[in-house]
């Protein structure tokens, strides 16, 4: 049934998609406020990240690719973990949902096809219900509770759009460690306020047992300005504890870590990993930046780099779609080690570029890790 039905379901699903967010912020209006991206619902990226999530996720179903599903499936369950996602959100999503999707195909939706739909979200809600609460137990907090307040005690510009901030807790004790790679959201409360939140990858402060995130202005944001400008030292600061699927782990395979711009900060907290533990693995860094004074932290990544007795680095300044636009790659004359894993962040037009780069050049498929953060963008990641 869902074969049968994912063509007319596709076809429509950018419109059940709108409908749908429109009937759950009519009915709970408060997930608008505390919990969505405003941004994203502005220029709709967030419609389009339901439209994806479902029907990758059926797509996968009925081909039967569980480690795929199993991929996507942790990928989101990490995000809706560090916002605090709990089980009774998604009856509320669900009754939404299919009264968008009813009332988009009318008589199309049989009884049939109905039981074959809800079938589908059960089994995604299921999941990702079953994870988020295997990580809150893992994190050692109640399910959904995962905020916590922090103060601000450092702060380190880098160029005129990049913020370091160092954080701590307000009592002074350790602060949760985190794996390589991870992030928190971070909570701001906007002037007419209402909540939004965003994710930052977590990076070792020069003091043990606190935090440090790097943030970049974007243009138009209306979160990063706050941090990258409006935060000083003794600003509270309400975080999530750690979450993410993608982390750089141990082993003895060759290690790339790719970037560009604010993306680097993956490879910064991988690189911080490596050098405390004194690693021999070879690694290769590439960085891709407008120029040197707009590269973040370029000074410590190579710091690091130069600790490690087998890591090289690699940068090229140019903007990425001038490269693009003249056939070139970032990974031009870049020689990659043998069989490596790769860790790639960065914007999605640019990680899916050196993706496509990648498996040209021999790489296997699952050797290459990505985060991104924008909604739903895995999967145009894997697109060819």
């Amino acid at each position: 049934m869902i074969e049968a039905t994912l063509p007319v379901v596709g076809a429509h699903i950018g419109r059940i998609s709108e409908l749908f967010y429109d009937k759950l912020f009519a009915a709970a209006p408060s997930l608008r406020t505390d919990l969505f991206n405003r941004t994203n619902q502005e220029n709709r990226e967030q419609q389009k990240a339901l439209a994806s999530s479902v029907a990758a996720f059926a797509t996968l179903l009925v081909t039967e690719d569980a480690a795929d599903i199993d991929a996507i499936m942790a990928r989101i369950a990490a995000k809706h973990a560090s916002l605090g996602v709990q089980a009774p959100h998604y009856e509320v999503v669900r009754h939404q949902l299919f009264a968008a999707i009813a009332e988009v195909l009318g008589d199309a939706v049989t009884p049939e096809v109905a039981a074959a739909w809800r079938e589908v979200y059960t089994l995604m809600a299921n999941s990702l219900i079953e994870q988020e609460a295997a990580l809150y137990d893992k994190a050692g907090v109640r399910h959904g509770q995962v905020w916590r307040v922090v103060v601000v005690t450092d702060v380190q510009f880098d160029g005129a759009e990049v913020a370091t901030l160092t954080l701590r807790s307000l009592d002074g004790t350790p602060l949760p460690d985190f794996l390589p790679g991870q992030y928190i959201s971070i909570a701001t409360t906007l002037g007419d306020g209402t909540r939004q939140i965003r994710q930052y990858t977590l990076v070792r402060s020069h003091v043990p047992g606190e935090w440090a995130v790097t943030v970049k202005r974007v243009r138009g944001g209306i979160v990063s300005p706050f941090l990258a400008g409006g935060v000083g030292i003794g600003t509270e600061l309400v975080v999530s504890h750690p979450f993410g699927s993608l982390v750089v782990e141990d082993g003895d395979d060759p290690l790339v870590l790719i970037s560009a711009g604010i993306g680097i900060t993956p490879t910064l907290a991988a690189l911080q990993h490596l050098a405390a533990h004194r690693s021999e693995r070879e690694v290769l860094v590439v960085h891709v930046d407008r120029s040197t004074y707009d590269h973040p932290r370029r000074a410590e990544t190579q710091a690091l780099v130069d600790r490690l007795p087998r890591a090289r680095m690699q940068t090229r300044y140019s903007e990425f779609e001038e490269l693009r636009e003249e056939g070139h790659s970032p990974l031009d004359g870049v020689e990659l080690p043998t069989d490596p894993q790769v860790y790639v962040c960065g914007p999605v037009p640019f990680m899916r570029s050196i993706r496509q780069t990648l498996l040209a050049a021999g790489v296997s498929p699952d050797a290459v890790h990505y985060e991104a953060f924008a909604p739903g963008s895995w999967l145009g990641l894997t697109e060819s």
